[in-house]
């Protein structure tokens, strides 16, 4: 009996978990899982990343992608669909992150101070853990606007749900994130910035990874440098 309800117990507990393995453009959401979205190592297990200090802080994946990318005008929404569902409260946030002109988009690593953010969906005060303070809590797909002024070109765009419901000590914020391919035409000529490694743009101690049920803080800023907005 003790054995059946240790399976139940995980078998819950990955359900309640989630991964990210399709885009949405111009409102097309991608025909299977991992065509235009490099397939991340918690694609079975739905297991989020704990260790921000991990190189799996990056793009999460198990292989590189699979030559094929999504194409994006600038000013236009990208979206991200939530496999089944985002099921735990915190931020959800864009980064991207552009390929080099010489690089291959499905094997590049963005490592290095090349990430910028381009969106977040955060806290809406008063704060608590509904979806009354977490806009994207319990949605299937989330979108972020790609920036007007952001340069032309390849990128990857790395979507991050920072979940917070364990987080009421150092190292508890569970992180689920994908890296997508896409090429963005019709762009501008801004700087994007600042730019920021992955990992090293968080600490485990920064602020936006802690969470208290008691006390409820009365203010929450996600971790990570500002959206630029070009």
């Amino acid at each position: 009996m003790q054995f059946w309800s240790s399976l139940l117990l995980l078998a819950t507990a990955a359900e309640a978990h989630y991964h990210f393995p399709r885009l949405i453009v111009n409102g097309q959401t991608d025909a299977a899982d991992w065509v235009n979205v490099r397939q991340t190592k918690n694609y079975q297990s739905n297991a989020g990343v704990t260790d921000v200090n991990s190189g799996d802080m990056r793009c999460y994946q198990i292989k590189p992608g699979t030559g094929k990318y999504a194409t994006v005008v600038a000013g236009e929404e990208l979206g991200f669909v939530a496999a089944s569902a985002i099921t735990h409260f915190g931020p959800v946030q864009l980064y991207m992150a552009r390929v080099p002109d010489n690089a291959d988009i499905n094997t590049w690593e963005a490592a290095g101070n090349v990430w910028f953010k381009a969106g977040s969906i955060s806290a809406v005060p008063p704060l608590g853990s509904s979806e009354a303070t977490w806009p994207a809590y319990n949605k299937k797909t989330v979108s972020f606007t790609i920036p007007k002024n952001v340069p032309s070109g390849k990128y990857l765009a790395r979507v991050e749900s920072i979940a917070l419901h364990q987080a009421q000590s150092v190292g508890g914020a569970q992180i689920y994130l994908s890296c997508g391919q896409i090429e963005v035409t019709g762009g501008g000529n801004g700087t994007p910035g600042p730019l920021v490694a992955f990992p090293g743009a968080y600490k485990a101690t920064d602020p936006g990874l802690r969470w208290s049920y008691y006390p409820i803080a009365t203010s929450y800023t996600a971790p990570g440098p500002a959206v630029w907005t070009g």
